[in-house]
């Protein structure tokens, strides 16, 4: 796929993924209200950007050009575009801190309205023992068997986030389509038949970015069970369960102003290391 291999081309020249999950997977599965948008050079797919007018507050999008084809205008006719299509407020992520995204925000007036950042750390380093309440199993998802139950205690978890909250089996069903899905690493704790927390991981391969990482994916505990410890031993047992694979590092995201899971992560040893940003216009 043309556009995938022009993500590819600017994650090798930048050294980070110019473009998010949810891209990738609206690409292969379309969805509602996602608008594609194709720059085009010396007969190459010379940038994308792709938008998602579904939002009820604002418009998403996120965009990328070809290294190759940089200062020649084609980024500012990508938000040209989105800005145009959006047809009322849009927000554009921009992915690490390239001073191109930050000159076109510049360009079109828009002001940086979050931050989500990436956090890391080795897997050589020590881990605290991952302890689980007495009558609280830990035990791999079961596709199939899992679904009902993790939506009920993800959408109660981040029914504020705008991207992890009100998610439907659809959107759980492309990633158990994903290749990199693997049940094994999608830990549940759970009290009988009742689910508590989750913490389902991934690994990503290597590639252009570097070499294999893992990711802290989701982690969500019952609001109805906040106060039994649940989200550091989740975390624990998912960090072990990374290790295990042969992973030297591993990743997670977080808001940038969520100062009580900052904290946490801090506590075991994750550092900031990349930021992503989103401009509002």
């Amino acid at each position: 796929m043309a556009v995938r291999a022009l993500a590819d081309a600017a994650a090798e020249g930048d050294g980070i993924a110019p473009l998010s999950e949810q891209i990738l997977i609206n690409l292969r599965h379309g969805g509602t209200g996602i608008v594609h948008v194709v720059a085009r050079a010396e007969g190459a797919v010379a940038g994308y950007a792709q938008l998602d007018t579904s939002g009820a507050d604002a418009a998403s999008a996120e965009l990328v050009v070809d290294p190759r084809f940089r200062r020649q205008g084609i980024g500012r006719a990508l938000v040209d575009q989105v800005v145009a299509r959006a047809g009322g407020p849009v927000e554009v992520w921009a992915h690490g801190e390239h001073p191109g995204a930050a000159r076109l925000a510049a360009t079109h007036d828009m002001t940086k309205v979050r931050e989500l950042w990436q956090m890391r750390r080795e897997l050589s380093e020590p881990l605290p023992a991952a302890e689980f309440p007495d009558g609280v199993l830990l035990r791999a998802y079961e596709p199939g068997r899992d679904e009902a139950e993790f939506l009920r205690v993800n959408n109660a978890a981040f029914d504020w986030h705008p991207e992890q909250g009100g998610w439907t089996h659809e959107q759980v069903a492309q990633r158990e389509a994903e290749p990199w899905f693997d049940p094994a690493g999608f830990l549940l704790a759970v009290e009988g038949d009742r689910l508590l927390g989750y913490h389902w991981t991934k690994v990503h391969p290597a590639g252009p970015e570097g070499p294999a990482i893992g990711e802290v994916y989701v982690l969500g505990v019952d609001p109805a069970a906040q106060g039994r410890r649940l989200g550091g031993a989740l975390t624990i047992a998912g960090l072990e369960h990374l290790r295990a694979q042969g992973l030297d590092d591993v990743m997670l995201y977080v808001e940038s102003d969520n100062d009580a899971a900052v904290a946490v992560y801090r506590r075991l040893g994750f550092t900031p290391w990349r930021i992503h940003s989103m401009y509002r216009a």
